[in-house]
């Protein structure tokens, strides 16, 4: 399911709690997009057709719910982004991470611990 960046932030308040009415995520949003309920509106009926939220009535409201679960968009969107840039590969993922980015101590032990349990099972 291909949820864009503006959705994505709809989602994170429902993955925060739910369910919300469109007046509850659009206060939410408020803190950090300049978006107005009617924009934030249009993004839930595009999730909804996608299919990512649900829809309850609630008197002359609805309440919303993600039916998409964020760890299972987590782990769409990683592996959309290791098999676009890193040819489904992970070791280059790691190498270009190590040559740009200073690997701190605990992040090194951190690969080392998952390499080694890896190995094991």
């Amino acid at each position: 399911m291909s949820i864009s960046t503006a959705e994505a932030h709809v989602m994170e308040v429902l993955w925060q709690g739910s369910p919300q009415s469109a007046d509850d995520i659009a206060q939410h949003l408020q803190a950090t997009q300049a978006w107005k309920p009617p924009t934030v509106k249009t993004l839930i009926s595009r999730l909804l057709a996608k299919g990512a939220i649900a829809a309850e009535p609630d008197g002359r409201r609805y309440l919303y719910s993600p039916l998409l679960s964020r760890e299972d968009w987590l782990a769409a969107q990683s592996q959309d982004f290791v098999d676009r840039w890193f040819g489904g590969h992970l070791a280059p993922l790691v190498s270009h991470f190590a040559a740009h980015r200073q690997l701190k101590p605990a992040d090194v032990l951190a690969l080392k611990k998952l390499l080694k349990d890896l190995d094991r099972g």
